[in-house]
C-alpha cells in the first residue's frame, strides 16, 4: 500500500500544552507538554501508575483535560468526543486488546474503515450505488492492510481465534484504517515473546514510513523502547522528568532514581 499523501503540511502534527487531570485528590497529570513533529517516532515511558494511559485518554478524548490545550493538525481537540478525534486523524491501540472477537478479522478493520465513510444512513438502508461502491473500497481497503501485516489468509476468521500476537497486529491495522495522521500505541509488546518482540519492532518502523504517520508509543519493554524511539518523554508521579534521546535517556539520574535504581530496566540489559 503507497504511503498516504498529506494536505495539511505545516506545524506540528500533535502538540500538548500544559495539560493537567485530577481525580479528586489525586493529580493524575501535571502540566504535561509534547510536540510530535510529522513523522516522529517517540516514546512515553515511566513506572507503573505514572500516569500514561491517562495521557492517552486525555488525547483521545476519553478524559476532558482540566487544564491546557491539546491540538491536532492546527484544530484544537481538547474535551471533543473520541469519535470525532477518530475522524480528525488519531487513533490508538489498548494495552488490553478491544477486538470484536466474535467478527471475521475482515470486518474488524472494515469497522473502522467507516469513521472516513460518505454515504449515508438513507443510502446504506436502500443500498444505493453510492452506497455499494463505497462498501467495495472499504472492504478492498481493509484486505490490503491486511496484506500488510500478513493477516490476509486469516480475513475470515473470528478475530478471538487468531494467536496473540496477531490480535496485535489486528489490532494496529484497524487503528490505520482509519486513516490517522497520528497513532498511539499503548505496550503494543504486552504478552508478547522475544521472536514476536523483534519482529514488532520491524514492524512499527514499517507501519511509520509506509503510513506517513506520527507514532507515539507507550511500553514497558525497555529493549524495545531504546532502538525504535527517537526521543523519549519519562513521566513520574504524572510530570515529566525527563525528555531526551535514548542514549540522554539511559543516564539521567532522575530517571534511574524513579525505576527505584534498577538501571538495567532502563537500558533494556
Amino acid at each position: 500500500m503507497a504511503a498516504k499523501v498529506r494536505d495539511d503540511a505545516g506545524g506540528p502534527a500533535l502538540e500538548v500544552r500544559g495539560v493537567s487531570k485530577s481525580f479528586g485528590g489525586l493529580k493524575a497529570v501535571q502540566d504535561f507538554s509534547l510536540t510530535l513533529s510529522r513523522g516522529d517516532l517517540k516514546g512515553l515511558i515511566g513506572p507503573n501508575g505514572a500516569g500514561k494511559t491517562t495521557v492517552f485518554n486525555l488525547l483521545t478524548g476519553v478524559y476532558r483535560p482540566d487544564a491546557g490545550k491539546i491540538v491536532l493538525g492546527g484544530q484544537e481537540i481538547g474535551g471533543i468526543r473520541p469519535c470525532f478525534i477518530a475522524a480528525r486523524g488519531m487513533a490508538r491501540t489498548f494495552q488490553n486488546i478491544r477486538l470484536f472477537g466474535e467478527l471475521p478479522v475482515v470486518d474488524n478493520v472494515k469497522l473502522a474503515c467507516h469513521v472516513r465513510a460518505e454515504h449515508s444512513i438513507a443510502g446504506a438502508v436502500l443500498r444505493s450505488g453510492l452506497h455499494r461502491r463505497e462498501e467495495a473500497a472499504i472492504h478492498e481497503q481493509a484486505m490490503s492492510l491486511l496484506g500488510v501485516f500478513q493477516l490476509r489468509d486469516r480475513a475470515h476468521e473470528q478475530a478471538k481465534n487468531l494467536p496473540y500476537g496477531e490480535q496485535r497486529k489486528l489490532e494496529i491495522a484497524r487503528a490505520l484504517a482509519t486513516r490517522p495522521k497520528v497513532l498511539l500505541l499503548d505496550e503494543p509488546a504486552a504478552g508478547m515473546n522475544s521472536g514476536e518482540k523483534v519482529a514488532l519492532r520491524d514492524l512499527i518502523r514499517r507501519v511509520r514510513d509506509m503510513f506517513d504517520v506520527t507514532i507515539l508509543l507507550i511500553e514497558h519493554d525497555m529493549g524495545l523502547v531504546m532502538e525504535i524511539c527517537e526521543r523519549i518523554t519519562v513521566l513520574d508521579y504524572g510530570c515529566i522528568i525527563a525528555e531526551g534521546t535514548p542514549e540522554e535517556i539511559q543516564g539521567n539520574p532522575k530517571v534511574i532514581e524513579a525505576y527505584l535504581g534498577g538501571a538495567e530496566e532502563i537500558t533494556g540489559a
